[in-house]
């Protein structure tokens, strides 16, 4: 496949690289995104997982051509940044996507305490903070709103607004230096010192040691008068001796909290006898657990001594050292909140300083945007200070001309039990859902000189930009893609459903029959066909499917009582028929983890029309 030269001659570059790529659901949006003057060029991906590249290499390389890159790495590694850079070859980047795995933040399943994707947020960010990117996006499930009580999304947004602009700091430690007449001298040396470590600027080592021993001596004040006994023995001065060393030793904590969260990863330590002894060893020798301990014995102290507001100083000084910087100019604020004046003038300071500049996230639903799904996502999307800020993802679509089912997947009903269909069939329409088609342009908007959803996605949505030269192909792992005589090439992908026995598919029938499973579970019962899963969704097919997710037999087809086929529903997330889901079609249990199957690969893909739409925004706004 080659670009036309018609198309990427006359629009200007706009460059973006995603990660934890997964499957690709951005990457088909941003590369189908364009205005009369810009397109995306398609730099780079990543992700952990080896059928991940497999699936991207097949699709971006071979079959469209491009030249983009991918690592295969886990961004946790120290070593994953620098490769980044490497492959990136000193290129601008405009725009970064990514998802952060976000099974630990969903609603769906039980949340892992302590999981080690909470943090890959951070390491995202880390890129951010490199790259300089005009925007990003950053993409995840509806319960990151709400995951403990708030928090995680409220500190997202806190590490969002403290990437900060070095070159404009100066300003901010003028202003510091304006009010420094409103701040005890410690929380102001301690402000100052942690603002000078979170823009770089001097010798970090120098400024870190400067700012212990300036707590050192605080503790030594507050604790001279105290009996010698008590000062050398007592444990709630030890505490907060200690205590301090511990903190100073958080590259060190951080390494091991980071090999423990690894350990509990791999060995699948969740809902057994190991996890709350693995979660307390974590939580013991986080920032978090170590200032409590230091603040209750503080507060023991401050019983003890005379001087009790030299105590609380201290404490705020201790808090100042685990701080970020958007959490030190919440503090700052609040002690010049009486003058309103000073307030506007912090304020303007700020949009200088801060790089990135975040309202709050959007809830986007898929459907809104063509997609035959009603499938919630929130997005987080960053503008840098001088972009045009991006505050909605307006729907394409009319709540009364939503995609429907019936009018996705009508044509790919002609696959049996336990068969794999590699061509089209002559469909067999069902009358009674016939008047749901209707002629759309791509994005789902009805229009009388478009396509069917369904001719759409066989025709696919990229012959704007691009014409078939080489052809899609399907291989099971790497080393058959490296061998060309293996490549397996037909006309329709991924159409195989699972040999399933009497008793099952009378079970899906008579679900499908009462469309729903709870109102069936009387009828199964008395026929002797219950069952242990938790949840059956029979689709609708005159309404949006419910979210997709990884496990195919969730899913009752609406005639064919029987689960989907990986098609049908990479059709359901608007994947085009061309795209091709590579190695295993599905596995069990925990390699699923591991091996990442076609299924896996469909349902944990952003849908590439709502992707679309989120690119087609930036490109009207992007300077």
């Amino acid at each position: 496949m080659a670009e036309k030269k018609d198309f990427t001659s006359t629009r200007n570059k706009v460059t973006y690289l995603d990660l934890f790529a997964g499957a690709g659901g951005f990457s088909e949006g941003f590369l189908q995104a364009y205005t009369d003057d810009k397109y995306y060029v398609f730099r780079l991906a990543s992700d952990i997982n080896e059928n991940c590249e497999l699936t991207h290499r097949v699709r971006y390389n071979d079959v469209l051509g491009l030249d983009t890159e991918f690592i295969c790495q886990d961004i946790m590694e120290d070593s994953f940044l620098p490769n980044l850079l490497d492959k990136l070859h000193g290129q601008q980047i405009d725009v970064v996507t990514g998802g952060p795995s976000c099974q630990s933040f969903s609603l769906a399943g039980r949340r892992k305490k302590l999981d080690k994707r909470d943090d890959l947020f951070y390491h995202y960010l880390k890129v951010i903070k490199a790259l300089r990117p005009k925007y990003f996006v950053m993409e995840n499930v509806k319960g990151i709103l709400t995951k403990d009580g708030g928090q995680v999304k409220e500190q997202i947004m806190r590490e969002i607004r403290s990437i900060i602009d070095e070159q404009s700091m100066h300003f901010l430690f003028d202003f510091l230096d304006e009010v420094k007449n409103r701040i005890p001298a410690p929380i102001y040396n301690a402000l100052y010192a942690k603002l000078c470590l979170e823009s770089t600027n001097g010798d970090f080592k120098k400024i870190n040691e400067q700012l212990e021993n300036s707590l050192d001596v605080q503790f030594r004040e507050i604790t001279k008068n105290l009996p010698y006994n008590v000062s050398k023995s007592d444990e709630a001065v030890n505490t907060i001796r200690h205590g301090l060393i511990l903190l100073q030793q958080k590259t060190r904590r951080d390494e091991i909290r980071k090999q423990i969260i690894h350990l509990k990863t791999i060995s699948h330590i969740d809902n057994d006898s190991f996890v709350e002894g693995y979660n307390s060893l974590i939580e013991t020798i986080s920032d978090e657990q170590i200032l409590n301990q230091i603040f209750s014995a503080a507060d023991t102290i401050a019983t003890m001594v005379e001087n009790s507001e030299s105590v609380k100083v201290f404490k705020q000084c201790i808090e100042i050292l685990t701080m970020n910087f958007d959490e030190c100019i919440e503090l700052l604020k609040g002690y010049i909140k009486s003058d309103e004046t000073l307030g506007n003038h912090l304020s303007r300071i700020l949009q200088e300083v801060c790089l990135y500049h975040i309202d709050e996230p959007f809830v986007l639903l898929s459907s809104d945007y063509g997609v035959p799904q009603n499938r919630e996502r929130v997005v987080f999307i960053g503008c840098r200070k001088d972009q045009r800020p991006i505050t909605a993802v307006p729907a394409t679509v009319k709540e009364d001309e939503k995609v429907k089912v019936y009018e996705a997947l009508w044509d790919l009903n002609m696959v049996g039990n336990g068969e794999a269909v590699t061509t089209y069939k002559e469909p067999q329409p069902i009358p009674e859902y016939e008047s749901s088609k209707q002629r759309r342009e791509i994005q789902g908007q009805p229009d009388d000189r478009g396509l069917l959803f369904s001719d759409w996605s066989r025709m696919g949505r990229l012959s704007h930009r691009f014409t078939f030269d080489t052809a899609p192909f399907y291989v099971m792992n790497m080393a058959e893609y490296k061998e060309a005589r293996k490549h397996q090439h037909m006309e329709l992908f991924n159409h195989q459903t699972s040999a399933q026995n009497e008793t099952v598919r009378e079970r899906l029938r008579i679900i499908a029959k009462h469309g729903d499973y709870e109102a069936a579970k009387e009828e199964l019962k008395a026929n002797g066909l219950e069952s242990q899963k938790r949840n059956y969704n029979v689709l609708e097919p005159l309404g949006q499917s419910p979210t997709i997710m990884t496990m195919p037999d969730d899913y009752i087809h609406y005639s064919a009582y029987r689960p989907m086929t990986v098609r049908e529903m990479a059709r359901l997330q608007s994947f085009d028929d061309s795209f091709v889901f590579q190695g295993k079609r599905q596995t069990g249990g925990n390699n699923r983890q591991k091996e990442i199957p076609q299924y896996t690969l469909v349902g944990n893909a952003v849908p590439p029309l709502m992707a679309r739409a989120i690119a087609n925004v930036i490109l009207e706004n992007i300077q």
